[in-house]
């Protein structure tokens, strides 16, 4: 199964949150060029339409509640979930949450985590979007998308601030989407 693809159609606001990403070569290890979000959360106009548009996905998309990833997936969602008017449930590194969770191992593109959600996060059915800064190699979407399901949560669908296209995450990521589609703001 092909993930389906759907890119944000608004050119305008795709180069605005281009302009606001740095690169920063050899970060966290050599050769890898980190991606850094803080100059466009510290544009408040950047930000403020990053926040309209994921909330619009949230809308469309027909989800009552929004999972961030740990942790710049939590900078996106938590607001585009308020804005939206749904809740918001991270998904963080093992030993973060209390009670009782659903964990998830996946592989990174420079090593290996564990992520979980608190069991009783989602009423069963539920229909939650995932949303995160950087698809890079799926790891740990498709590891969200594992611990939806496993809560009893139905994915409405994945948006990303933007995709890592040369890593090809997306490739991975099609038996873990099903139905569910994966959106990317911005692709580099």
């Amino acid at each position: 199964m092909t993930a389906a693809y759907t890119a944000i159609p608004d050119a305008a606001l795709a180069e605005l949150l281009l302009s606001r990403i740095r690169d920063v070569p050899d970060y966290p290890q050599p050769g890898v060029v980190f991606k850094d979000i803080a100059p466009l959360l510290a544009d408040a106009a950047a930000f403020a339409a990053l926040v309209e548009a994921l909330a619009a996905r949230v809308a469309a998309l027909g989800a009552v509640k929004v999972v961030g990833l740990e942790a710049r997936g939590f900078v996106l969602a938590a607001p585009a979930a308020h804005a939206a008017g749904v809740g918001f449930v991270p998904i963080r590194k093992a030993g973060k949450l209390p009670g009782p969770v659903h964990s998830r191992a996946y592989d990174l593109e420079y090593g290996s985590a564990v992520v979980e959600v608190q069991q009783d996060a989602f009423t069963p059915g539920e229909r939650v979007l995932v949303v995160d800064d950087v698809l890079a190699t799926g790891g740990t979407v498709s590891a969200a998308l594992d611990l939806l399901r496993q809560a009893g949560a139905e994915p409405a669908g994945v948006v990303v601030l933007m995709e890592l296209a040369f890593l090809a995450g997306r490739s991975r990521l099609a038996e873990h989407l099903g139905d569910a589609p994966l959106e990317a703001l911005i692709e580099v």
